[in-house]
């Protein structure tokens, strides 16, 4: 069956992206601020330090007379193998051996910026009026502002071009640098496996050449390498950061060390409006090793010798804060997701055909659905370290928006953003938790306060209650199905704050987190609706979105809002086929005539798993989804003992494109599975008097190894541009799980957690 013409019509999307006069002033300016590979740019050069024998080549490649190859990452590794990937591409354009590549986290630099994700963050109705042109106003906005941003599934794609240039304009340059030596012509040289030769008996290692090779020029037409022999690109090469987090000298910011350093611990009240008034000093003094309290509007924290004794004198001074408004409560959560689809604020965002007339005095199915808030919960806790002097500051931190970073750290102490230096530090785990700064900025006005190098450690009490979750989410879906089962109007209506509204206030126009959430309520944005655009072809549809504030500052998190816009179509859709009397996967396939790779995915996952065509008693369920050039399928086979949820088995079919590294593409695909496994079974916590009513880990009801069972990911073979995967997994194992528990109770689980908790 065909798919009827996508029409759908963005509207109303009043994201806190690139007002009018910001799109105005960037479409009046020079366009010259591309990478170009012929020359160094006009405007920017890279700020690359050369150590002694090293040759800068470009902004990404630096080459020593050994013959190291170091590859400049401006990503920020979380665990998800960035640090390997973008190095493996540049290295096969090379031809460089795998042995001799290592790894740089790049300085802030516009040469750096993450267009892609800051056109999916900061696009609304004005960049989208202005069509081609807006984009570039985007584009030239994130390179004048030095936009270095990790997150939204875009790295790969993002640097997959700058990369190959870069490690095919250094072939190049070494090619001719041995070919002058020669005296033959550079295009009979080539490079494998880190040695240059002619295709004869003549060779040179590529330190040898590597100071020459700079001086010479580049042909107007970059060539790439052809053919797949001795290719790096396709391989399952050993991650880079692997050996060193094995054998524990990687560094992560807990693991800095400075001397004349003292450690710090930090308290900023409950979870709100929330003023610092008054903390017990003397009390603090009885710790040994303790030295002071620095005080800030917002916040409270001891210096000690040692982080324990840090944590322990404010555990004594008994830190006391003032809340203004309302206290955030789990009901409070609720009542406002439910009041706001009164708001006059709610915009209809996407629209394809007419629903009224099929809507009126039919027969229609309706459901409820909503999502709960989820942690974070990476491994380790906000940290920084800083060393400040009168007119300078270092910070080491991780940091997903870098620049951003350093430009809040710098507002904090009154410094140009050039007197401050951040070291881009690795994160122990993350889920979008390190696009916010508030880490640096605390720990540098401390470190200022006490005239000596600080590290600021949260503890996993802090952690949590100042957390910046996933969005809390309620949907009201309704849908019309015609005669021969197939779904002729579809209406989501979805009340939920947005995230990454939220955050680009919080990092880049440094409000409070509650301003952040009070102002991001008040117009709705397709941010806080991804993932309810959907992937089949209906001639009928509309998603209305409802902006509210529930008291609870929200952030990034894998797969942002489509943590809940999956689970509210993919289980609304398992409803309709059972309605429609008609096995689940063949209801999805029949609308995704136009979409052959989703419904690949979902054929392969069927096979896999030895589908059962979802019938009662199976405990199998599925669910799939398409987002930013990857397509996915999951199902999964779960069950409920003794009220505890269990999940045997989670097979994945995922087309992500022609994967560069097909290992670390399962392990991200893998990774997101957990983590959507997390918020089915818990990862979320509830609320009362402005405070989490747990937040110890193992009560969380998060699973471990015993609880996961059997995982299976099969890679769909595509020519597709790769795309990365890391958010691919986590918004399809909710809705599947849902799905799959229908089949043995007979129940829908609309609602995330799936088992309630107290």
């Amino acid at each position: 069956m065909g798919r009827a013409p996508r029409k759908a019509v963005q509207r109303k999307d009043q994201s806190r992206g690139i007002d009018r006069r910001t799109l105005l002033v960037g479409a009046g300016a020079s366009a010259g601020l591309l990478l170009a590979w012929a020359a160094w740019p006009r405007s920017y050069r890279p700020n690359l330090n050369a150590a002694a024998g090293e040759t800068v080549f470009n902004a990404f490649l630096k080459i020593d007379r050994s013959g190291q190859i170091v590859v400049i990452v401006p990503q920020t590794e979380m665990g998800q193998g960035i640090t390997t990937l973008l190095p493996q591409i540049l290295a096969d354009e090379l031809g460089a051996d795998w042995r001799t590549v290592g790894v740089q986290s790049a300085p802030v630099s516009p040469l750096y910026a993450n267009s892609l994700l800051a056109r999916q963050w900061l696009a609304n109705d004005w960049t989208r009026i202005a069509g081609d042109a807006g984009d570039w106003a985007i584009d030239q906005y994130a390179t004048r502002k030095a936009l270095m941003l990790t997150g939204g599934g875009t790295s790969v794609p993002m640097f997959h071009k700058s990369y190959r240039e870069a490690g095919a304009a250094a072939r190049v340059l070494l090619c001719q640098a041995a070919a002058a030596r020669w005296d033959v012509a550079w295009e009979s040289c080539d490079i494998q496996n880190g040695i240059i030769s002619d295709g004869g008996q003549r060779k040179l290692k590529i330190g040898e050449v590597a100071e020459e090779a700079a001086a010479f020029g580049l042909p107007e037409i970059l060539p790439f390498r052809q053919g797949q022999a001795d290719r790096l690109a396709g391989q399952d090469l050993p991650r880079l950061d692997t050996p060193s987090k094995i054998d524990g000298s990687h560094n992560f910011a807990a693991d800095i060390r400075l001397p004349d350093m003292v450690f710090a611990s930090i308290r900023q009240g409950p979870v709100g409006d929330a003023v610092f008034k008054s903390a017990d000093e003397a009390a603090a003094r009885r710790v040994t090793g303790f030295l002071k309290l620095v005080r800030n509007d917002r916040w409270v924290a001891a210096v000690a010798a040692n982080w324990w004794a840090a944590n322990k004198a404010l555990d004594l001074a008994d830190p006391v804060f003032e809340l203004t408004g309302a206290q955030l409560s789990s009901e409070r959560i609720e009542a406002a997701l439910e009041q706001g689809f009164s708001s006059s604020s709610g915009q209809r965002l996407y629209s394809q055909g007419d629903l009224a007339p099929l809507f009126d005095n039919a027969a229609i199915v309706a459901s409820e659905f909503s999502v709960d808030p989820g942690l974070h919960l990476a491994l380790e806790p906000m940290c920084a370290t800083a060393r400040v002097t009168d007119d300078a500051a270092e910070i080491w931190m991780a940091a997903q928006a870098p620049g951003l970073a350093r430009a809040a750290i710098a507002d904090a102490l009154g410094f140009g953003e050039s007197a401050v230096t951040v070291y881009p530090l690795h994160a122990g785990g993350s889920f979008g938790r390190r696009m916010d700064v508030e880490a640096g900025v605390q720990a540098a006005l401390i470190a200022r306060d006490m005239g000596r190098p600080v590290q600021l450690l949260w503890s996993r009490l802090e952690d949590v209650i100042q957390d910046r979750p996933s969005a809390p989410a309620h949907a009201r879906m309704a849908a019309k199905l015609g005669r021969n089962g197939m779904i002729d109007g579809w209406l989501a209506k979805v009340a939920a704050p947005c995230g990454m509204s939220q955050t680009w206030d919080r990092i880049a126009r440094r409000k409070p987190p509650h301003e952040a959430a009070r102002d991001s309520a008040e117009s709705s944005t397709r941010l806080a609706v991804a993932g309810m655009e959907l992937p089949y072809a209906l001639p009928n549809w509309a998603v209305d979105h409802f902006p509210v504030d529930p008291g609870l500052p929200i952030g990034f998190a894998p797969g942002n809002a489509r943590l809940h816009g999956a689970f509210f179509t993919e289980s609304f859709v398992d409803e309709l086929a059972h309605q429609a009397g008609i096995e689940p996967i063949s209801f999805r396939i029949q609308m995704l005539g136009g979409n052959p790779r989703l419904a690949h995915c979902l054929t392969t996952v069927g096979a896999m798993g030895g589908w059962q065509g979802g019938i009662e008693g199976s405990g199998q369920g599925l669910a799939a989804h398409q987002m930013d050039g990857a397509y996915a399928a999951v199902m999964v086979e779960a069950a409920i003992s003794g009220g505890k949820l269990s999940v045997s088995r989670i097979i994945a079919a995922v087309d992500g494109g022609d994967q560069i590294n097909p290992d670390i593409a399962r392990q991200q695909v893998e990774s997101g599975l957990v983590y959507g496994l997390a918020l089915a079974m818990g990862a979320s916590v509830p609320y009362a008097k402005a405070m989490p009513r747990r937040a110890i880990m193992g009560r969380m009801g998060l699973p471990r190894l015993a609880d996961i069972g059997e995982i299976s990911v099969e890679l769909v073979r595509s020519s597709a541009p790769p795309a990365e995967l890391t958010e691919a997994g986590a918004p399809l194992v909710a809705p599947a799980i849902a799905n799959a528990l229908f089949t043995v109770t007979g129940q829908r689980f609309r609602k995330l957690p799936l088992l309630p908790r107290t």
